[in-house]
């Protein structure tokens, strides 16, 4: 009994030291406002239109890179791309304010432009996801990539992912 005891614990050991080191998830948080919080209008197209500083955390040891999507689900046209961001080196512990990590590449939102664009909406309050990806591979993308291709291209490589979800009305 005492020998099936100590070889099921053998045989086990392995998935209970993997479960105890995923319990660190991905984390991603911003300085400026905290979740469902209010995103200062610094940030915003009634400000300087910048993008706000975010602290990532817990990136898995096995990413290759993170990418960055931010968007609005309540635009009145569907989803509005704000920001679209790949090849974060995963050792990257933040996004400063009105910056751009050194080797990620941006692509194209839907203000037709290759850059950080932000909250601005025609009317109400809205939503805006700032969705963190860990994946498990670097992108070879168009500068001019859309966030479909994107998601697209990390679809089957994404080790884990987590969102940081901000509301602004303009005034």
């Amino acid at each position: 009994m005492t020998t099936c005891l100590v070889l099921i614990t053998l045989l086990l050991y392995p998935f209970t030291t993997r479960e105890a080191s995923d319990m660190a998830t991905l984390k991603i948080s911003s300085t400026a406002f905290a979740l469902n919080g209010s995103i200062p209008s610094k940030y915003t197209c009634d400000g300087a239109d910048v993008n706000p500083p975010l602290t990532i955390e817990n990136v898995p040891t096995e990413a290759k890179s993170l990418v960055l999507i931010v968007d609005d689900p309540d635009a009145p046209v569907g989803t509005w791309v704000h920001w679209v961001m790949w090849n974060i080196n995963p050792s990257a512990k933040e996004i400063k304010e009105n910056s751009v990590p050194q080797g990620a590449s941006q692509g194209m939102t839907d203000f037709r432009k290759q850059k950080y664009g932000g909250p601005c909406p025609p009317s109400g309050t809205h939503r805006y996801f700032f969705k963190l990806y860990a994946i498990d591979s670097m992108l070879s993308l168009s500068p001019n990539a859309i966030k479909a291709v994107v998601e697209g291209a990390m679809k089957g490589h994404i080790l884990a992912q987590t969102e940081l979800i901000g509301l602004y009305s303009r005034k």
